[in-house]
């Protein structure tokens, strides 16, 4: 769906802890080659080896400096100076590029969404309690090239003093060979080195590190200190942490609990059993699921159907005995034309709530966007910042499961970074997938591609987890090129013949009807008219299925109100749109999104939370209710 980018600095918060200067210095340039004109980095430091001098194009003098941000990897420059606590500084920048921001780690920032020709970026602040200060420069995901030149921190500096000892450290993960550490940033810190039993040093930039190399069942303590150019700190106090062994097989997994049922499917969750890497789930005698958490969902069940599940749990040393039965019938499918429109809501913002929409509309069923990489890559996340666990949302998901509901989780959308960008491999992408199916107990997964992706990848992985996770239904929401044309050429059509071929059961194809161009003076005709033109791309596709069949494959997802290219889903259009789509059995109605389903800015701009035409509260909400296939 059409979001604007929202403005956010990925570089960590550093805390500062007060220090004592003896005469403060007057203002003066602070950062070391702003301008780039030595021909190199340095003092600079740019991420994943994103960042360069050019000589060409230069605001000023005969370099520049280039960051080619990638789709994983925003090509963020950072340089970190000593300042006085408690002055005031400036930060100013002159950048080209889409997106490119300015700023301080902690502190201030600035960003141009746009900048064909030299833009002046401009920043200014207080120090406070820092002694030093982490400029950056970054670009954003899949971008493009940015330039920056004349890059000037203004402010009065200070004396680097040496960073106080870590506190904090704290062991997070142990394997029979590892062991993961966290602690508290010290202020001023650049690099932090880790020690095993008063040797072996490690060093790291970050406040995390995991140890390997080491012997099962073995006990180890672990200290760290932290360092910059004025030296190094104290150690901080140790952690212990025992290795784990296999050395017998973990005991019978106790708790098992049917967690959700549907017509084809059993979600199951149960307590985790001491020293088990994994666990495995069995349907009578037969294995149903092997999986590393303390839930699974098996799919692949015949409705009205009773079924006995069992889970074991496994490490090197083999496998426990199976725990007590549980039992449960699936309940009937719904029958034909019992279908339900699955507006999109954004849930990375706080409200409205799916469970809020539900009790003012009596609707239960959702799409909850999106799902995206995230700062440490291949992480499934909402939105990139929200962890995938966070409790408002995945209790929200469960009020609407509970009131007899359902949920689809969508991935992707108009913001990167895409999980199809950041995980490199089918296996690293079809992880990321069965994540999210198994820590939100869903069943449907839509993805939203508006970038190029790696198609090939991609519905290899999604075939690979509807065979490991059967059950899943997987839509894809598609961009739309025109009403006479339907769906785009290469992230339309060409998307579907390869998710065909790669064996991928596709459920729906949901052409995003926004946004496209039309000749038609009426928004609501050439909605239903793009809808009509990717029914006929489908038919080319699956010729073998009856028009019957490709209908109720197809989707329809309108934005309500006003759209970016400034024509206007009106309320009439809704109202037509639900009718066609009852009259034509269709498979499922959609819009974007719930938060702009109010009349909150008639007569205004496209916005987030509204619709910007004269409407009650979730009036598209009720009336997409109507739609029932």
């Amino acid at each position: 769906m059409r979001r604007a980018i929202l403005a956010a600095a990925l570089a960590a918060a550093t805390v500062g802890a007060m220090v004592s200067v003896a005469s403060p210095a007057s203002a003066a340039e602070l950062l070391g080659n702003g301008g780039f004109e030595s021909g190199t980095l340095a003092p600079w430091s740019c991420t994943g080896g994103l960042g360069s001098v050019v000589t060409t194009p230069v605001r000023s003098g005969t370099r520049a400096l280039q960051g080619a941000a990638s789709a994983s990897d925003n090509a963020q420059c950072t340089q970190t100076v000593s300042i006085a606590p408690n002055t005031p500084y400036t930060l100013t920048g002159w950048v080209r590029g889409a997106y490119v921001y300015l700023g301080v780690t902690g502190g201030a920032s600035t960003w141009t969404p746009s900048a064909t020709d030299w833009t002046q970026l401009t920043v200014t602040g207080n120090s406070g309690s820092a002694s030093s200060l982490q400029i950056f420069l970054h670009g954003w995901y899949a971008q493009g090239t940015y330039f920056a030149d004349d890059i000037s921190l203004n402010g009065q500096g200070g004396t680097v003093q040496p960073p106080n000892t870590p506190t904090g450290l704290a062991v997070t993960g142990v394997t029979n060979s590892s062991v993961s550490l966290s602690w508290s940033a010290s202020a001023g810190a650049t690099s932090y080195t880790v020690r095993r039993d008063g040797a072996n040093p490690v060093t790291v930039s970050t406040t995390s590190t995991t140890v390997t190399g080491l012997a099962p069942n073995t006990s180890y303590s672990f200290t760290v200190s932290a360092a910059n150019s004025a030296g190094s700190s104290a150690q901080s106090a140790p952690v212990t942490a025992t290795t784990s062994g296999a050395t017998q097989v973990p005991p019978v997994p106790t708790g098992l609990t049917v967690t959700g049922t549907t017509c084809s499917s059993v979600s199951l969750s149960w307590s985790a059993s001491a020293g088990a890497t994994g666990y495995r789930v069995y349907r009578g005698t037969t294995l149903a699921a092997s999986v590393t958490t303390t839930n699974a969902s098996v799919g692949g069940l015949s409705a009205s159907t009773a079924y006995t599940f069992r889970v074991s749990g496994v490490n090197a040393a083999g496998e426990s005995a199976q725990s007590g039965p549980v039992s449960v019938t699936t309940p009937a499918c719904p029958p034909p034309g019992a279908q339900h429109a699955w507006p999109y809501i954004d849930v990375t913002m706080p409200s409205p709530t799916m469970a809020s929409v539900a009790a003012a509309t009596g609707h239960r069923h959702y799409t909850a966007a999106f799902v995206i990489g995230s700062a440490a890559g291949c992480v499934p996340s909402w939105g990139g910042t929200i962890p995938l666990t966070e409790s408002r949302i995945v209790n929200d998901i469960n009020a609407i499961r509970s009131s007899g509901g359902d949920v689809t989780v969508a991935f992707g959308g108009a913001v990167g970074p895409y999980l199809e960008h950041v995980c490199g491999t089918q296996s690293a992408l079809a992880n990321a997938y069965k994540q999210v199916i198994d820590t939100l107990h869903i069943t449907h997964l839509d993805i939203d591609i508006e970038a190029t992706v790696n198609v090939d990848m991609m519905n290899k992985a999604l075939a690979q987890v509807q065979r490991e996770r059967p059950g899943t239904t997987v839509s894809f929401t598609l961009m739309v090129q025109g009403d006479d044309f339907g769906i785009t050429p290469q992230l339309g059509v060409d998307l579907l013949v390869n998710a065909k071929a790669n064996g991928v059961n596709v459920g729906i194809v949901n052409p995003m009807t926004m946004e496209f161009g039309s000749m038609k003076p009426d928004w609501g005709d050439a909605v239903i008219a793009a809808a009509n033109a990717t029914l006929a791309q489908m038919a080319q596709i699956w010729p073998e299925k009856t028009d019957a069949q490709r209908r109720r494959m197809l989707g329809v997802t309108p934005m309500i109100g006003r759209n970016f290219n400034g024509r206007i889903f009106q309320l009439e259009d809704g109202n037509q749109l639900v009718a066609w789509a009852n009259a034509n059995d269709i498979g499922l109605l959609a819009f974007w999104s719930v938060g702009r389903d109010n009349g909150g800015c008639p007569n205004g701009a496209v916005s987030p939370t509204c619709s910007s035409i004269a409407q009650s509260t979730y009036q598209f909400t009720n009336m997409f209710k109507g739609f029932t296939g």
